[in-house]
């Protein structure tokens, strides 16, 4: 029987080959100029101003929250973020001594609630939130900019499942202060690992250029490291270990940088075929079973095709049934933030409702741009034996 993976060949032989040709030229490998060449391409596709590759999606995250902390932006040490969400959304609030509010998730589009967003606002005043963009889903940016804006909460996005989804015809990534996107193996682009943050503030791709290398001001223009070294009476012989922030090493190589440039040139055809399929689902479960909704004048890049059944009992029985018939399928991300288990040593257990309906309830299916409509036809009718 044939396996249908959550992804499959995201890297092709053709990639490989193009890879080893480059490798020939004996090019440097570690980070150099390709990836900047990296960064500019992805920054011009997205539309951003800068963009800054790092090692993993996590590693972005990481890097976004403690640039805010470092530069001084946090009102106060309360960090939202959605329960429906990767450990590396919240890791980094833990791990730099801020203080997690946990935000629940509607069941339309698997977005913030907005309603539970707007009390905790008001209730505890945060400093920033990191927003999730659950499988390629668009959360409504107006809304939650003018929350954000009303109660002068800081904006970060991750978009590491949503790399090309739109709203109102502006790529995601584009809406916060920051925004990270995940290059890892099995996402929308592949660069083996890898993760890339964007931005449209010059201070803040500054500071994320020293955090992601040790401190240093290699990566900075001329004029920036001349600032510096000015400012702080360092030589340019010096320079090369003075170290001005209190950085981390999360940079990425040449080699996957290259990578990266290459699915680049493809990404657009993928996102589309995603896109056919996630409409083809759509047809085949809507008004069957649970499906989430688009919001108008959004474009979805699925990332996989989230599934909610009535029961504990159903989806468990829908897990099995997929396994047995050599289907890939997961845990609807990571279901409920609040009841896992490096928050409740912290914390305690907190149960949020909408989130405890799709941690006992939902799964994801696969979605890739090589899954076949009878591979599509196949997975549909064993979720519709489980209804």
């Amino acid at each position: 029987m044939k396996r249908i993976d959550l992804i499959q060949d995201t890297i092709n032989n053709n990639d490989v080959d193009q890879l080893v040709n480059w490798l020939k030229g004996y090019p440097r490998l570690t980070k150099g100029p390709m990836t900047l060449e990296f960064e500019n391409k992805f920054a011009n596709w997205i539309g951003s101003e800068y963009a800054v590759f790092v090692n993993s999606g996590s590693s972005a995250n990481l890097l976004m929250v403690y640039a805010l902390k470092h530069a001084g932006l946090l009102k106060n040490n309360k960090f939202c973020v959605p329960s429906l969400c990767w450990a590396t959304d919240l890791a980094p609030v833990l791990q730099f001594d801020l203080e997690p509010v946990l935000v629940d998730c509607n069941l339309e589009n698997l977005s913030v609630d907005l309603e539970h967003l707007e009390k905790v606002f008001k209730e505890e005043s945060p400093a920033a939130l990191i927003l999730v963009s659950v499988l390629g889903l668009s959360p409504d940016m107006d809304a939650v900019i003018d929350l954000c804006e009303k109660y002068e909460v800081v904006l970060l996005e991750d978009n590491c499942e949503s790399q090309g989804t739109s709203y109102k015809g502006k790529r995601l990534g584009n809406f916060g202060l920051m925004s990270s996107f995940s290059t890892y193996f099995g996402h929308t682009m592949s660069t083996i690992e890898g993760g890339m943050i964007t931005t449209n503030d010059s201070d803040m791709y500054n500071l994320l250029l020293q955090l992601r290398s040790h401190g240093w001001d290699r990566d900075l223009s001329p004029q920036r490291q001349s600032e510096l070294r000015e400012e702080w009476g360092i030589s340019d012989f010096s320079a090369l270990y003075s170290f001005y922030v209190p950085g981390f090493n999360v940079r990425s190589t040449d080699l996957q940088a290259f990578i990266g440039v290459g699915q680049l040139d493809k990404v657009d055809h993928s996102i589309q075929k995603r896109y056919e399929n996630y409409l083809y689902y759509k047809e085949k479960l809507s008004g069957k079973i649970w499906f989430p909704n688009e919001l108008q004048e959004s474009f979805t890049a699925n990332f996989a095709i989230p599934v909610i059944l009535d029961d504990e009992g159903k989806k468990m029985s829908l897990v099995k049934e997929l396994e047995e018939n050599n289907i890939a399928c997961r845990p609807l991300i990571s279901g409920s933030m609040g009841t896992q288990p490096f928050y409740k040593k912290l914390y305690g257990e907190n149960k949020l409702p909408n989130c405890e309906v799709v941690d006992s309830r939902g799964i994801y299916v696969p979605n890739h741009p090589l899954l076949q409509q009878e591979d599509i036809d196949r997975i549909c009718e064993i979720i519709l034996n489980n209804v």
